[in-house]
């Protein structure tokens, strides 16, 4: 029987998807906000859709800052656009 993906709830749409399809933002210990191209980092994280219109409702509801407990970033939304796009 082959091994399932774990799935995670996005932060802006609240819709459960495989992690493989999800952007991992990480906090780091100088509170701010990373993406996790691996997975692996420690730290509290939030999954994010690769989807513009998931980024841009998190930007809307601040709930990268929410869900993370630090201060809004404005580059950080602006990495994942450019990442989706690209």
């Amino acid at each position: 029987m082959p091994k399932s993906e774990p799935e995670r709830e996005c932060i802006a749409c609240r819709i459960q998807r495989q992690k493989s399809e999800l952007f991992k933002i990480v906090r780091t210990p100088e509170k701010t906000a990373v993406i996790d191209d691996t997975g692996r980092m420690n730290g509290r994280g939030a999954y994010i859709c690769r989807s513009k219109e998931c980024i841009l409702k998190a930007k809307k509801t601040k709930a990268v800052s929410r869900n993370l407990k630090i201060s809004e970033d404005d580059r950080l939304y602006e990495e994942l656009l450019k990442r989706i796009t690209s």
